[in-house]
């Protein structure tokens, strides 16, 4: 008995954790923050398996069983998700909490899964008699789910890509590395909005918020994996008003190697891609600055990576500009 209280007691916390994170003062509760939060959760349980894909179709097989439902069919409204930073953002939250709840549980991690899905599913019932209706949850969930495990497993493929074919067989060191992927990252960006946010540099406008929300995709994932915090990330970057300077050799050839990849999974939206390619720069810079002999010490490294990310994002964007003006 006091072992089934104890599993219950994480339950109920895991619950009220996401309510509390995914509320605010003027806003009230995000539902779609709670979905993407679950998200992080369904997929951190999936890497328990052998075969993670295989174990998320499982997962929702059986909660379609337990709410009597399928997911709601047809295409996805393109506001129906937020950006795939936020996404990004939001599933790694999600992650964490399941690591830390992972050791307050007195069972075995599968356990802990079906437990998610119960989970889960009374969340959605609970929408339900709020007028949300549970396939459009269901279809929401999974969607974030696939998103969350698609950048997990895409920015651990290029960073693989980048190792064995640029280091190992083109002789490339860890700055060429790190430029060239924070520099992808940066170029898709702009494609992703065919540089129609550009701002007017020369004025020193302030950077757009989305490359923002993608540099904080990169930092994140550098600190998650141990790169020390701090504020020097934007230490001696270039003013606005001087003309961009992007390693763009550097990212023509990443963007070769790596376009292969992102055909291959059928991933063709550049946010995503920009977002994949953030999250492959930051876990370079956390393999090149971590251990007792790190090959760039993170002061240098930190800046040289957010440089290149903002350079190579105004450099294509000023390139879509005069395009534009012809």
């Amino acid at each position: 008995m006091p072992e089934l209280c104890n599993k219950a007691d994480v339950a109920l916390r895991i619950h009220y954790a996401i309510q509390a994170m995914s509320y605010d003062e003027e806003q009230g509760y995000d539902a779609m923050k709670e979905i993407l939060l679950l998200s992080g959760m369904f997929v951190e349980t999936a890497f328990l398996f052998d075969n993670c894909d295989e174990a998320l179709q499982g997962s929702f097989a059986q909660l379609g069983t337990l709410i009597k439902a399928e997911p709601l069919s047809g295409d996805v409204a393109e506001d129906s998700l937020p950006p795939a930073s936020i996404i990004d953002f939001d599933s790694e939250m999600g992650r964490s909490m399941a690591r830390e709840f992972f050791e307050d549980w007195m069972d075995c991690h599968y356990e802990f899964h079906e437990m998610l899905i119960m989970l889960t599913h009374q969340i959605f019932m609970r929408w339900e008699h709020l007028g949300q209706r549970r396939a459009e949850s269901f279809r929401l969930l999974i969607e974030g789910t696939y998103r969350a495990m698609a950048y997990e497993l895409a920015a651990q493929e290029l960073c693989d890509v980048i190792i064995e074919k640029k280091i190992g067989v083109d002789g490339w060191n860890m700055a060429d590395s790190i430029s060239g992927l924070a520099g992808l990252a940066g170029h898709k960006l702009s494609q992703s909005h065919n540089g129609r946010n550009q701002c007017c540099w020369f004025r020193g406008a302030d950077l757009p918020d989305l490359l923002d929300q993608c540099g904080y995709v990169m930092t994140q994932e550098a600190v998650r994996l141990g790169i020390p915090t701090g504020t020097d990330w934007r230490f001696g970057l270039p003013a606005n008003d001087t003309p961009a300077n992007a390693p763009a050799l550097l990212v023509q050839m990443t963007n070769k190697e790596c376009e292969g990849f992102f055909t291959a999974i059928e991933m063709y939206d550049y946010h995503d891609q920009a977002v994949c390619s953030a999250k492959a720069a930051g876990r370079m810079l956390a393999v090149g600055c971590g251990g007792d002999k790190p090959e760039l010490e993170p002061a240098i490294a930190k800046p040289l990576a957010m440089a290149a990310l903002t350079e190579s994002y105004k450099s294509a964007c000023v390139e879509y500009a005069a395009v534009s003006y012809k």
